[in-house]
């Protein structure tokens, strides 16, 4: 039987094109490929002619005229004379923290959850399971605003912490305030610092970066300290006690730089009308930070209780019948293989709690929706130059957090050998 694969004879024919395999794909994608180019040249032309209509162009010159509007939560320094290219900075800024701190706190609640769903405890798993239903099916935005209606609403103000008749106190050996103005909590300070440097757009601490180097060292000796030890148990079957060097590699050299800096902490103290010292978290922030995290790990557990329930029930038995209990049988058996269901849904979630940052608008943070794409939206009447400068920055932060969990992901997949 004669197939349209066969070799042609006669050469090559116009048809072929459309019917024979061996073309037809070539030539539907680069039909595919003319019509898209078709289609976003008259998307631009279509655009380019309704600003000229309108009385417009197209250029980003608004970055760098005077923002006139002043942020209330900032990591760099910003004034109302500042650019708007500089209020962006300070969105993006405060976007990158918000979902930084979300993405974290979602993924112990969602590990915790997605476990404890899991657990033999009837009344632990039931618990788990309404907190897992009644997070998922309620949108973000109203659990945004009940987490702001709480923190202003149910939280005491100031001068409840004040005199011998006061209503509220401070937590942790009073060094946490909770107040309807925000939470308030003890700061780092240094009284042999080594200082900040300037790099023109904000200042850089040297503590800092101090600390994150003997940390960094600390973690890549405690590596070192594993990989010894799993080379001498491969080779003679027992391995060495490790915790006690980790430890001293991981603490002594950290605190021996905090004595030398002069570490101490600085706490709030009530003063006048509020609260002041300490490191000031709004409640807008606090309450973006909760409901993102407590919503977002209702789906993490999920799929924590999906990547467990694929590992085989053998694995489980294999190592009860060594001996193993049974937290240590999900920390180092079935947790590390479910790993590798787990982390492809999780990059999603991860990229969920960034798109939704955007949602901040709501409660008054200002991050990157709301400099970038409200106030100066607003301002230079530049709609179109402002939504897709925005566009592209969340597209470009979800393709980073994107590529490094498939690096991680890949690190986890099983290898064939």
């Amino acid at each position: 039987m004669a197939t349209f694969t066969d070799t042609a004879r006669g050469g090559f024919r116009p048809g072929m094109l459309i019917y024979d395999t061996r073309y037809r794909s070539l030539t539907i994608q680069i039909a595919f490929l003319f019509l898209f180019m078709a289609g976003a040249a008259w998307l631009v032309d279509n655009t380019i002619d309704n600003l000229r209509a309108l009385g417009k162009d197209f250029n980003y010159g608004f970055l760098s005229v005077r923002a006139g509007y002043d942020i209330n939560q900032r990591f760099v320094a910003y004034t109302s004379d500042s650019t708007h290219g500089q209020a962006m900075l300070v969105g993006l800024l405060n976007t990158l923290f918000l979902a930084f701190i979300s993405c974290v706190l979602a993924t112990v609640i969602g590990v915790l959850a997605g476990v404890a769903r899991l657990s033999r405890n009837w009344i632990v798993a039931k618990l788990m399971t309404i907190y897992v239903e009644a997070f998922r099916n309620v949108p973000l935005l109203l659990w945004i605003i009940v987490m702001m209606a709480i923190m202003t609403e149910a939280m005491p103000a100031p001068n409840a912490f004040r005199g011998e008749d006061a209503t509220a106190s401070m937590l942790l050996w009073d060094s946490v305030a909770v107040t309807n103005r925000g939470v308030y909590v003890p700061e780092p300070l240094f009284t042999r610092g080594l200082g900040d440097v300037d790099v023109g757009i904000f200042l850089v601490s040297l503590d800092l970066i101090a600390v994150l180097i003997v940390g960094t060292a600390g973690l890549y000796a405690h590596a070192l300290i594993q990989r010894h030890a799993e080379a001498v148990q491969n080779a003679t079957g027992v391995r060495p006690v490790t915790w006690w060097k980790s430890l001293a590699v991981l603490i002594l050299p950290l605190l021996a730089l905090l004595w030398a800096l002069g570490f101490h902490l600085g706490y709030p103290e009530l003063r006048g009308f509020n609260f002041q010292g300490g490191i000031y978290m709004r409640n807008s922030m606090i309450a973006m930070w909760v409901a993102l995290s407590v919503y977002t790990g209702a789906f993490i557990a999920e799929n924590v209780r999906a990547g467990i329930l694929a590992v085989s029930r053998g694995q489980t038995e294999a190592a009860y019948a060594l001996g193993l209990r049974p937290g240590l049988t999900t920390r180092l058996v079935v947790l590390p293989q479910a790993l590798r269901v787990i982390i492809p849904p999780l990059i999603s979630q991860y990229l969920n709690i960034t798109k939704n940052t955007s949602l901040a608008l709501a409660v008054g943070y200002m991050d990157l929706r709301s400099t970038l794409g409200g106030i100066t939206l607003n301002q230079t009447g530049r709609e179109l130059e402002a939504m897709t400068l925005m566009m592209l920055i969340y597209l470009v932060l979800s393709l980073m957090i994107s590529a490094a969990m498939n690096v991680y992901n890949r690190s986890v997949r099983l290898k064939e050998r």
